[in-house]
């Protein structure tokens, strides 16, 4: 029986148009019967290894290939008309072709060849062409190309030349979707390879797996074209609906009259040699002083034959070793595969270099911490560490870790964090400066990083701040070179809700009705849309009962969920290569960054040898960095992260307080209530509530808080559980509490505690039982009753689905420790840096300028006088907004007006500081959105509207950059001038006219425009008591509707969007955005509801507002209703109160009622009369009396309250408003 395969398969990684899902695709070809099947997507490899591990899995062939791009010109010509270039499909034929198919590919996106597509050109194509099969492709290969522009002679040329170089391994594609072209070009094919003796081979640019996946096929071109369903024949991308997996017989129909092309893919299946492409880690080598020695001494050392014979006496030696693997006869065999799982002679010579070097480094590093005698148990800690780094062959990745953390922190000023994860709890590490927690101190525990019964890469995770991360990147480029260092790619998919919109907008479902279905998908990570139908009865019913439309936009969502729409960076992680990368894995250029990154993703790149090492970002090193700064310039005191006390006195109280905004991981309402209730009064404390506040664990926090106070008895049920309990009160919080009382109660290995807790945390059901068993029996042994053991092992099953890390809670409670000591000590510099590193998100920086002031801090706007780039505090302690963010200033003008107020001094005027600066950098837009931030009020007798007045002709503060202009030419063509240019003045010259200044909405309006957000008020202050009496809503709360379902609510804002449109029923509508302090929401006014109020559609206005939320009545057939806020009332703010109090209620203490206090009353009541009834109650304290009376002489205004304002304090005065 003759076999068919599949050679030209496009999966959903070529992005642009391939919906093959790789396991799905894989299922159908065994279903089939074919016993090989190739991955050939549009220029990248993106797919391969996941397609080489799907293929071993199912024992389905892999045929690991690409569809290149090739320019029919050199790839270093770019000239407006060769954006991309011919297809050519390549094959891997073995090893040898596949890593020179990495080669092509990664050469194809350098930047240099790189035209909008990747791509190669015969040169390169040429050069690493040995063990590829290339096959001519599409319509789109340049075969066809000539052929279709009628150049026989020129692709009878391209056919020798590639037969010349590719010999038997060069094969003409035939393909037949039923495009006239094809038929007509597939001819001339055919008399080409008879010609040139060249094998034809029939394939089917399969795009999809299945015939019915064709519309889905279409939907999500339409996606990634920008197109909708109904605009689909437009694409240029359009199909025929052949291009999916066919059968051997259905390829046999469409080519009856040359089987062979059929047949002939068998040939190619048989050419292919299948080859692993996992391999052992790969690291670079580090490079060791000559001082410490060389590595030609460590060869003369160990010579090879001592090292096969420890190698092989090791085994023999070892207990698990069986007694047949001991044969005499077996001993050279057995010596050749110890070698290799060591990586060869050359790589255990290299480990024992690098472990001596690491040793070294250690042990003086171990002195740094320890002191010069160190205890017998660090000693022994460490030795033990050193011998399974070794052993797992793993100091050359130490010893590169800790050379770019050191660097980093001592020569390019870099804030480093002080470890993160499980790699906290090595004392080597700690030793070489790579982590700053004491692991034996807080019982961090090795094994958690490095089990040497589980042979895994380190994973050590860096956090740096932000700026410094960059610099530690560049450091390591210029170290390993730039082609040894790469990123890694990641892939943007289709996940439930945006599958639902995606598809919704390609068929052109209402945005509304898009937005319904998707917020039917329940709230859960990872979750997909057949988990949402059997969780969601309403999104089920929608499904089965919903309109056509509806229930099309569900189902081709479930085909197309998953779908692959994007690539992008991994955040953090990087990879290091001892060489060029692209000699082990392909690489790629990427748009979010100048390295190269690599095509295989993150969770897999290391099964082919890479070892991933995460650099992180972490605002809060910087907000830490850049506080020390602010300190150093405001108060001189050099303040060292590292060496603050973690028994400080000030910054436990800071905690027990809650004073937590602005720090790290501690600062939500939720977790300053728990931590007043707790009264942390040790680090430790911390370290557990950090674990604690999660899900899950949550539950504990009330018993953890009892416990520590002696509210709640604390009960172990055995003795030698204190050891490891009495830190967390005897609540388990810690998966190293487990691996600990494993050992402790049953004699488990420090492997074997290790392997219990990745069970728990991986819900491993058959390992959990192996080790219950063992749990069980070891505990026999020790004396322990069966009844609490089992208990024990129940216990620890629950805490499974919450167990943490106590490494990474001890080091992010290290830095939120370090945040708060800069708050509790330094809280004007400390929340300058939180506010700069929040200034984009108006959300954050609103909440921390309320923080600022509900701890006395004032927070102001720019000023030219003080100001510094960002946030900072002046000498009166004040916060001040930074010049550099405010819009049109920038960073070279801001710089600019330091440095000359630096060098020069203050500046006394507004035309002080223009003549001096530089008007090149600084230019009239700058200058002018200086004044609306307010940096330049600190210049008495001008407000803000006079530099924007008329004087001849021209604004004040352009009049004051000519007259600047003019003393400065006049100073270089050496003119004398009838005044001394160090002390002239705008007053010598011109007078600045008097105008009517900005109002407080205007100035605030202008300084939301400059800067981003209100600094110096809001524009409602101005109604703080009609909100305060009527308002019982805030616009955030509108983010989810279904908390106010029914509800009658009441809100209030400004209008700072509005429009007045005609719908295309030819009716006319409104919309308005009302905006409060914590958002904004737009409505929309139809029919009745617009002729009731359009007329508040106007930008400007301050509206309050009355409404309903309910359920839309539109669509009518929707199964579940979208929500809504209903407007039922809407009313100028400026007279609400007055049309809308019923009475205003002042009580004073009888003992504050003096004569002072009468007459200031009355005078106040006359100042303000208006509709509102004064009711004052007399109260005495003393006597428990209270006197009710009702002004008849007077009825006040709104304005009367901001008068009583002032004597509130000096009267003791207490007032609310009565609502009708």
């Amino acid at each position: 029986m003759i076999n068919f395969s599949h050679l030209h398969v496009h999966t959903q990684y070529s992005i642009l148009d391939g919906a093959c899902n790789i396991n799905k695709l894989l299922d159908k070809a065994i279903e089939l019967e074919q016993p090989a099947i190739a991955i050939t997507d549009h220029g990248n490899m993106f797919g391969v290894l996941e397609f080489h591990n799907a293929c071993k899995k199912k024992g389905i062939k892999p045929i690991l290939g690409c569809e290149m791009y090739v320019s029919p010109q050199s790839r270093f010509i770019k000239d407006g008309k060769n954006f991309s270039g011919h297809h050519l499909i390549l094959l891997a034929k073995n090893e040898r072709g596949y890593h020179n198919l990495i080669k092509l590919d990664s050469l194809a996106f350098a930047k240099e060849a790189k035209y909008r597509t990747s791509r190669i050109d015969k040169e390169l194509l040429f050069e690493h062409s040995e063990g590829l099969i290339c096959c001519s492709a599409c319509l789109g290969g340049v075969l066809p190309k000539l052929i279709e522009s009628n150049d026989i002679e020129g692709a009878e040329k391209t056919a020798l030349e590639y037969k010349s170089v590719f010999k038997d391994d060069y094969y003409i594609e035939l393909q037949n979707h039923g495009i006239e072209l094809q038929q007509q070009v597939n001819k001339e094919l055919i008399r080409i390879a008879k010609k040139f003796d060249i094998k034809v081979i029939a394939t089917n640019d399969v795009h999809y797996i299945n015939k019915d996946d064709y519309e889905a096929h279409k939907i999500l071109i339409c996606l990634n074209t920008g197109k909708t369903l109904s605009e689909y024949a437009e694409s240029k991308m359009s199909y025929t609906g052949n291009e999916y997996l066919k059968t051997k017989e259905e390829m046999l129909e469409v080519f009856p009259d040359i089987p062979e092309a059929i047949y002939n893919t068998q040939e190619i299946v048989d050419k292919v040699e299948v080859f692993e492409l996992e391999r052992g880690p790969i690291l670079p080598v580090f490079d060791i002083p000559s001082s410490f020695g060389k590595i030609e001494d460590y060869y003369e050392k160990y010579p090879q034959e001592e090292i096969e014979n420890k190698l092989y006496s090791d085994f023999v030696n070892n207990p698990k070793t069986a007694e047949e693997d001991k044969a005499p006869e077996k001993e050279k065999e057995k010596i050749e595969s110890l070698l290799k799982e060591k990586g060869g002679y050359k790589k255990i010579i290299r480990t024992k270099f690098d472990a001596d070097y690491l040793r070294y480094l250690t042990l003086e590093g171990a002195k740094k911490r320890y002191g010069d005698a160190l205890d017998e148990t660090v000693l022994k800690r460490i030795e033990s560490e050193l011998g399974t780094i070794e052993w797992m062959g793993f100091p050359g990745y130490f010893l590169i870790v800790q050379d770019f953390i050191n660097h980093s922190r001592e020569n390019l000023g870099v804030i480093v964090g002080p470890g993160r994860g499980s790699a906290a709890g090595s004392v080597v590490a700690y030793c070489l400066g790579i982590t700053a927690i004491e692991p034996l101190k807080y019982g961090l525990l090795f094994e958690r990083f490095l089990n040497p019964d589980r042979i895994s890469l380190p994973d050590i995770d860096v956090d740096f701040d932000d700026e410094g991360r960059a610099k530690t990147l560049q450091y390591v480029q210029d170290k390993y070179g730039s082609d040894h260092v790469a990123q890694i790619t990641t892939f943007g998919t289709m996940a439930a809700k945006m599958s639902i919109k995606d598809v919704a907008r390609v068929l052109e479902l209402p945005l509304s009705e898009s937005n319904r279905l998707a917020d039917l998908v329940p709230n859960r990570p990872g979750i997909n849309l057949i988990q949402a139908f059997n969780e969601s009865p309403e999104l089920k019913q929608e499904l089965e009962d919903g309109n056509e439309l509806v229930k099309k936009v569900l189902n081709f969502a479930v085909k197309l969920e998953g779908s692959i729409r994007s690539t992008g960076i991994h955040a953090c992680g990087v990879i290091i290569g001892p060489d060029d990368i692209s000699n082990y894995v392909p690489v790629a250029d990427s748009k979010d960054s100048d390295m190269m990154a690599t095509q295989f993703e993150g969770k897999l790149i290391e099964s082919v040898g890479m070892i991933k090492m995460d650099f992180l970002g972490l605002s809060n090193l910087s907000i830490i960095k850049d506080a020390c700064e602010n300190i150093r310039k405001s108060k001189g005191d050099i303040v060292e992260p590292d060496k603050i006390k973690l028994d400080d006195k000030e910054t436990l109280e800071l905690f027990q307080k809650g004073l937590t905004v602005g720090t790290f991981q501690f600062e939500s309402d939720g977790m300053s209530g728990h931590l007043q209730n707790l009264k942390p009064d040790r680090f430790e404390d911390l370290i557990a509530m950090n674990a604690l506040y999660r899900p899950g664990p949550m539950q504990y926090i009330s018993n953890f808080i009892n416990r520590k106070h002696g509210r709640e008895e604390i009960a172990y049920e055995f003795p030698i559980m204190e050891k490891y309990l009495s830190e967390t009160y005897g609540i388990t919080v810690y998966q190293e509490q487990v691996m600990l009382l494993s050992q402790a109660l049953a004699n488990f290995t420090p492997g074997e505690a290790d392997k219990l807790r990745k069970a728990m945390g991986k819900k491993q059901i058959k390992v959990m039982e192996e080790l219950e068993k063992k749990f069980i029996v070891g505990c026999e042994k020790n004396g322990l009753e069966l009844e609490k053991v089992k208990k024990i092992w129940e216990d620890w099953k629950k805490f499974a689905e919450y167990a943490f890390n106590k490494s990474h809670s001890t080091c992010y409670a290290y830095v939120a420790f370090q945040t708060a000591y800069l708050k509790a000590h330094y809280p004007a510099e400390y929340m300058s840096s939180v506010l700069t590193h929040n200034l984009s998100d108006i959300k954050k920086i609103t909440k921390y300028i309320e923080e600022c002031q509900n701890i006395n801090l004032q927070v102001l706007g720019p000023n030219v006088n003080e100001s510094d780039l960002n946030f900072m505090v002046n000498k009166k302690g004040e916060i001040l907004f930074g010049l550099a963010a405010i819009k049109g200033v920038g960073l070279a003008a801001a710089e600019e007006i330091i440095r000359e107020r630096n060098e020069n001094g203050p500046y006394s005027s507004a035309f002080d500081l223009i003549k001096r600066v530089n008007l090149r950098i600084i230019n009239r837009r700058c200058l002018e959105s200086l004044i609306k931030a307010g940096g330049f009020d600190c210049f008495e007798g001008v407000h803000r509207a006079q530099y924007f007045t008329n004087v001849d002709n021209m604004t004040v503060l352009e009049k004051m950059i000519m007259l600047s202009n003019r003393l400065k030419s006049d100073s270089l063509s050496a003119q004398v001038s009838l005044f001394d240019e160090e002390e002239l003045k705008v007053d010598d010259i011109f007078e600045i006219p008097q105008c009517e200044a900005w109002t407080k909405s205007e100035s605030l309006s202008f300084e939301k425009e400059m800067i981003g957000f209100y600094i110096s008020g809001h524009p409602l202050d101005e109604y703080e008591e009609t909100v305060r009496t009527f308002v019982d809503t805030k616009i955030e709360s509108f983010k989810d509707l279904t908390t106010l379902k029914d509800k009658e609510i009441c809100i209030a804002g400004m209008v700072v969007g509005a429009e007045n449109r005609i719908g295309k029923n030819g009716n006319p509508y409104s919309s308005l955005t009302i905006e409060d302090e914590t958002g904004a929401y737009t409505f929309r006014f139809f029919g009745n509801d617009y002729v009731k109020f359009g007329n508040f559609c106007r930008e400007g206005l301050y509206l309050i507002m009355n409404a309903l939320v309910k359920e839309k009545t539109w669509p009518k057939d929707a199964i579940t209703k979208e929500l809504e806020v209903r407007v039922k009332e809407v009313a100028l703010l400026n007279n609400y109160m007055e049309e809308n109090a019923k009475e205003l209620e002042m009580t004073i203490d009888y003992n504050n009622i003096t004569d002072l206090f009468v007459k200031d009353l009355e005078t106040i009541c006359k100042k303000n009369k208006g509709k509102i009834t004064l009711k004052i109650n007399i109260v005495s304290t003393i006597d428990d009396l209270k006197l009710t009376m009702l002004s008849k002489k007077f009825k006040v205004s709104l304005s009367f309250i901001k008068e009583m304002k002032k004597f509130s304090s000096k009267y003791g005065l207490f007032y609310k408003v009565i609502k009708r």
